[in-house]
């Protein structure tokens, strides 16, 4: 199905200068607005998708926003994110005309290219940018083509990948591993995190933000330094962790199985089987002798 935008929006003393012109392209919906405010005008905006807005020329500042109702005005934003669902409320202070380039986005696409710039996280979170900021020349290149359009798509969209970068505030990813997989400080960061949520799920996605890297350079790189994909990593440490939790503590395998990520002691026996070719009771009732055998030679020992 063709996507379209779904924004709900009352807005009171706006009234458009110009007619409103758009493009579509991919995943993304564009529209370039002139309007006149009087003094005191202002709306209320919610959509189920997320938006993207860059305002355009000597105007930029000009309106207040927030994204509660009770909440402090920002003021002097050149350009805003909002993610899907999210209220926002304008206002404007003074009468005047000003023009903003709006940007419908399609939430899993936008996904997914935020997630191979490293920043998918940040797509559920408003972000707001001041009036001197790099956005403009983008944005004023990017309206001229919407209204007068004379290039491809594809440079709509790197555009719009440039825009987002900016507002989103998204850093320089690590470079891509050509040989030698993962740097040992990368390693020992993603061993840390994953050990630190261990408890619940941990998706590649998630390793690969915090790697700095795509999710198929992440797992490419894993081959390369450790032999495994992330999946399987996960589950060799919870297993490992699984394994010091019978040793050192009275836990029952259930308990066990909920602290280190497993969906019950069902799955914790199938990985462990898996991984040590015996179930965790019996694993665990070896060790247990064992220790309890030590125990007594150093008693007997002593005597």
């Amino acid at each position: 199905m063709t996507f379209m935008p779904r924004m709900t929006s009352q807005t009171r003393a706006i009234s458009p200068t110009r007619p409103l012109r758009w493009r579509r392209w991919g995943a993304a919906i564009a529209d370039v607005w002139h309007v006149h405010g009087e003094a005191g005008a202002g709306g209320f905006y919610r959509s189920p998708d997320p938006r993207l807005v860059v305002f355009l020329g000597a105007q930029v500042g000009a309106l207040r926003l927030r994204t509660s109702p009770h909440g402090a005005w920002l003021e002097g934003i050149g350009a805003f994110y909002i993610p899907a669902g999210m209220p926002l409320w304008s206002a404007l202070p003074e009468e005047r005309d000003y023009a903003h380039l709006d940007f419908h986005l399609e939430a899993g696409p936008l996904a997914q290219r935020l997630r191979a710039a490293g920043g998918a996280r940040r797509m559920d979170e408003a972000h707001f940018l001041a009036a001197e900021n790099r956005t403009q020349p983008l944005a004023a290149l990017l309206a001229e083509e919407v209204q007068n359009p004379s290039r491809p798509d594809i440079m709509l969209d790197g555009l719009l990948s440039a825009l987002l970068c900016e507002v989103l505030d998204l850093g320089a990813t690590v470079a891509e591993p050509r040989r030698g997989g993962l740097p040992p400080h990368v390693i020992r960061d993603l061993r840390s995190h994953a050990l630190s949520a261990l408890h619940r799920r941990i998706e590649v996605a998630e390793l690969a933000e915090l790697a700095g890297l795509s999710e198929s350079w992440l797992t490419r790189a894993f081959k390369q330094s450790l032999g495994t994909t992330p999946q399987r990593w996960l589950t060799q440490l919870r297993v490992e962790t699984a394994m010091g939790l019978m040793t050192d503590t009275p836990m029952g395998l259930a308990e066990i199985a909920a602290a280190v990520g497993f969906a019950d002691q069902a799955h914790l026996t199938r990985a462990f089987r898996a991984a040590q070719g015996e179930t965790p009771a019996a694993w665990r009732k070896v060790r247990t002798r064992a220790i309890s055998s030590n125990h007594g030679s150093l008693v007997q020992a002593r005597l």
